[in-house]
């Protein structure tokens, strides 16, 4: 495992960034240098645009935007934005269903199944099931030319599936919400603990370090831990733990942060 070093260029033809992670907002932009996409847009029309303009990213770029499910942190400036540049929405129809009130209208959305691959010009993105207490939630993988990318946050366990779908990425962004023991012996009401820790919940440090020990390969490049949460987890805690999986490897990993754009990484 290495430290990550900002900006760097890890070798071919995809661009990440995490424009933001955590409870109070989620997005993503991933581009392969002719589409550029947002995944999720969890903060409201203005800061994105502002965090896009951090890597002089010009959102009327921007080809389109990806939902993965309906909870606010996830939508909240989803119509916004996709009104301002008059993005198609792809999404599935329980998540549609479930957003309505918070998309508002909408010009285009183009619907999608999860385990049915679908392109977006010459981005190839396979939506995959994830264990969540959402309507239908879904994680990502993004494909060009033999470089791919894995989305797995906002699940409460890591089943078979997300095993087989976040094999042989060269980017992975993995949840890594909460350490156990200071959920268990923080200030939550218990039924949220249970909930958090649930099967439907969010994964944990260890169960993180578990999954990537799993699927972790000589030509994975990056891990980036998503999804952290601020109130039973910290950024220290979540490298020892997860990095464990990555012992010996080249492999660099970072940690999104819910405060700030992250670099912007290119594979």
């Amino acid at each position: 495992m290495q430290p990550y070093e900002p900006g760097v260029s890890i070798g071919g033809g995809l661009s990440v960034c995490v424009l933001a992670s955590g409870s109070k907002g989620n997005c993503l932009y991933i581009s392969d240098g002719q589409t550029s996409l947002l995944v999720d847009a969890g903060l409201s029309g203005i800061e994105i645009e502002r965090r896009l303009a951090v890597h002089q990213i010009d959102p009327r770029s921007l080809k389109a935007l990806v939902i993965s499910h309906e909870h606010q942190d996830h939508i909240q400036g989803a119509g916004v934005i996709a009104r301002r540049y008059h993005l198609p929405v792809y999404i599935n129809r329980k998540t549609c269903q479930a957003a309505q009130a918070c998309l508002g209208s909408v010009r285009e959305y183009r619907y999608f199944e999860c385990g049915a691959s679908f392109a977006v010009d010459h981005l190839t993105l396979h939506p995959f099931s994830l264990s969540h207490d959402a309507a239908d939630p879904a994680g990502f993988t993004f494909e060009r030319d033999g470089f791919k990318v894995g989305l797995a946050t906002d699940l409460g366990v890591a089943t078979t599936m997300v095993k087989e779908n976040l094999k042989n990425c060269r980017l992975l962004i993995l949840e890594a919400n909460h350490d156990a023991d200071m959920l268990i012996n923080g200030r939550y009401p218990w039924p949220v603990k249970q909930r958090i820790k649930g099967r439907t919940g969010h994964l944990s440090n260890s169960e993180s370090r578990d999954l990537l020990a799993e699927i972790r390969h000589d030509r994975l490049a990056h891990v980036i831990l998503a999804h952290l949460s601020q109130e039973n987890n910290t950024r220290e805690k979540a490298l020892s733990i997860v990095s464990q999986a990555l012992a010996a490897s080249g492999t660099t990993i970072s940690v999104a942060s819910q405060e700030r754009c992250g670099e912007l990484v290119h594979l």
